[in-house]
């Protein structure tokens, strides 16, 4: 539904005015009237016209300084202007502030709707032109996200690139795409913090772009955070896989949790344990309970350690868990495992 503002101080014009723009389409535009321009922009700040249809000569504010009026304050907004032979003079001037339909008195019906669908016209093209899908902003996301988690600065180089050029070509406004690169922004912080990998504090990040609005603001802040990431993962000496396997092997004999090696790293339970798994293509507890198991090997084919001794050097004080466990692995029990080496 579009609705339509006309601004006369005479009420039969203003009826008249409302009956032709109505018979445009009554299933599309609903109209409202004003009385001079100080009604009309109390009306518009309470409710926003699709278009604006104005006189001149008006008591309080005539249609020239609404129209100024309008342009400093809802340029967006389409104005057409109905005015008598002798006002053409402030007509051109209402021009030079961004008017798009001028219309002499008598307005026809001709004259009046001609104005209205045009505009209509040029709204929805604009309209289409200027919008900007939720499955390409989703993309965007998607793609940004990835890059920096793959610190790939020549992706996000390009990335962004894409986007100004595309965004140029919708011709979105400059207060719009400061909007939409900060909600951006901050939906790749929430889904990199999502992830829980490397805790990154990012208020300051997100603060300083928000001043910083544009596509070079955003590139900086995008830089900014794979910086902070790079500052983590420098904190790890070694790949987080790689590192939870060595401390696992100089835990063997200690009753190690998932969670326990999981924090050591600074990582998420649920990441490392996917990790893991991903690496390794094997749980974590099945990777663990083996090198156990293999350790033991070694310890009873050195011969000078009790059975016993080996199930707690292996962690298990609980020596019939230690054969279930131990057999299970390798088919035999651990004397079983012993006699096959020629150990009595």
């Amino acid at each position: 539904m579009h609705r339509i503002l006309v601004v006369d101080d005479e009420p039969m014009i203003r009826r008249g005015l409302e009956k032709l723009i109505q018979q445009a389409d009554t299933s599309l535009i609903h109209t409202d009237t004003a009385e001079n321009g100080v009604d009309a922009l109390e009306k518009i700040r309470s409710s926003r016209p699709t278009i604006l249809f104005t006189d001149i000569r008006m008591p309080r504010m005539d249609g020239l300084e609404l129209c100024q009026r309008m342009q400093e304050l809802y340029g967006d907004i389409p104005i057409v202007v109905v005015s008598g032979y002798g006002d053409f003079e402030y007509a051109q001037k209402c021009m030079s502030y961004g008017v798009k339909e001028y219309l002499l008195k008598p307005v026809t019906k001709a004259g009046v709707q001609g104005a209205v669908n045009k505009l209509l016209a040029g709204l929805a093209t604009e309209s289409e032109r200027a919008y900007i899908s939720l499955s390409k902003l989703e993309l965007w996301l998607e793609q940004i996200e990835e890059a920096v988690w793959h610190l790939q600065d020549e992706v996000i180089r390009e990335m962004i690139e894409e986007m100004r050029i595309y965004c140029s070509s919708r011709r979105i406004e400059e207060r719009q795409l400061a909007q939409l690169l900060n909600e951006l922004l901050a939906k790749l912080v929430k889904q990199i913090k999502q992830r829980d990998v490397y805790p990154i504090v990012c208020e300051e990040l997100l603060a300083e772009a928000s001043r910083d609005s544009g596509f070079d603001g955003f590139e900086r802040s995008v830089q900014g955070l794979m910086k902070l990431i790079r500052a983590k993962r420098k904190g790890l000496l070694r790949e987080p896989v790689e590192e939870a396997k060595g401390y696992i092997e100089r835990n063997l004999s200690k009753e190690l949790s998932l969670e326990e090696v999981a924090d050591m790293l600074g990582l998420n339970a649920s990441y490392f344990s996917q990790l893991f798994k991903q690496m390794t293509g094997e749980t974590f507890v099945h990777y663990r309970i083996k090198r156990r198991m293999e350790l033991a090997k070694k310890l009873l084919a050195a011969g000078n350690h009790k059975i016993t001794d080996v199930s707690y050097e292996v962690g298990y004080a609980d020596h019939p868990h230690f054969t279930k466990t131990f057999k299970k692995f390798t088919g035999y029990t651990p004397s079983e495992y012993r006699a096959t080496l020629g150990i009595e």
